[in-house]
C-alpha cells in the first residue's frame, strides 16, 4: 500500500533497530494503510487510508 494516509497525512516514521550489542541500524515503521471507499461530501472516493481513519469514519457513520 501507499506509505501515506490521504485523510490524516500519517506517513512513515524512522528510527533504529538496536541489537543486544547496542549496534544501531536504520529502520522505518510504515502506517497500516488500506484502500477504502469513503463518502466525502456525498461523493464516494477510493483513497489510501490508515486503519485509524477507517475506524473513525465508521464511528461517525454509525452515530449519524
Amino acid at each position: 500500500m501507499a506509505g501515506k494516509c490521504d485523510v490524516c497525512g500519517k506517513g512513515p516514521q524512522f528510527g533504529h533497530n538496536v541489537s543486544h550489542s547496542k549496534r544501531h541500524t536504520n529502520r522505518r515503521w510504515e502506517p497500516n494503510t488500506q484502500k477504502a471507499t469513503l463518502s466525502i461530501k456525498g461523493v464516494a472516493k477510493r483513497l489510501n487510508v490508515c486503519t485509524r481513519c477507517i475506524r473513525t469514519s465508521n464511528k461517525v457513520a454509525k452515530a449519524s
